[in-house]
């Protein structure tokens, strides 16, 4: 049974085309903000599937809606190859160090999406990237996949650090929810 999907949204600001593998696969990302590369190529990583993000927005305005839109793409990516989501562990979470920082993301694929998003970034900006955005893509990603998404920064001091702690603790989190452990719904309801 396959574990993949490929999603596709063109708007006046944005065209983005991201393909998920669950179960493995290369990371290859290009959406024109060096450090949101950076961010989804170590999430892929991380998560351990394979992912392929392309996308090319308004960036003479500023990265917002490329980042937001790639969070609603990816997360319908993530939607669609869970399918029925029988036999998947459904939680995962990991904490995550990163220099001066520690980081922490709890998720629930549980057709519940909400986000709970705890980390103050010091600096505006990290390269091309602002440091703001994160939280427009984690809510993208939850709301479109259907997790529920508490994260949190516990300490640091380099919003560099802690940006890439909440992606890779993601990524981790991710791996552990999709992995699959039985047959049946993880639920006591019979669905999700």
């Amino acid at each position: 049974m396959s574990r993949a999907a490929t999603i596709t949204r063109n708007t006046k600001e944005t065209q983005i085309a991201v393909r998920v593998d669950l179960d493995g696969g290369e990371v290859s990302v290009s959406t024109g903000i060096g450090f949101f590369d950076h961010m989804l190529t170590a999430f892929g990583f991380y998560a351990g599937i394979g992912l392929s993000v392309e996308a090319h927005g308004d960036l003479h305005v500023d990265g917002h809606h490329t980042v937001e839109d790639t969070g609603i793409v990816l997360g319908q990516a993530l939607r669609e190859a869970l399918g029925d989501r029988k036999g998947i562990r459904r939680f995962g979470s990991a904490y995550v160090p990163m220099d001066e920082a520690l980081t922490f993301t709890a998720l629930d694929f549980s057709n519940r999406p909400y986000l709970v998003f705890d980390a103050e970034m010091p600096q505006e900006r990290i390269g091309d990237y602002d440091s703001c955005l994160t939280l427009e893509f984690m809510r993208a990603v939850a709301f479109n996949a259907g997790i529920t998404l508490p994260q949190k920064c516990f300490y640091g001091v380099n919003a560099h650090h802690i940006t890439e702690g909440i992606f890779k603790s993601l990524g981790l989190a991710v791996k552990d929810a999709v992995r699959i452990e039985g047959t049946g719904v993880t639920s006591t309801k019979g669905v999700l």
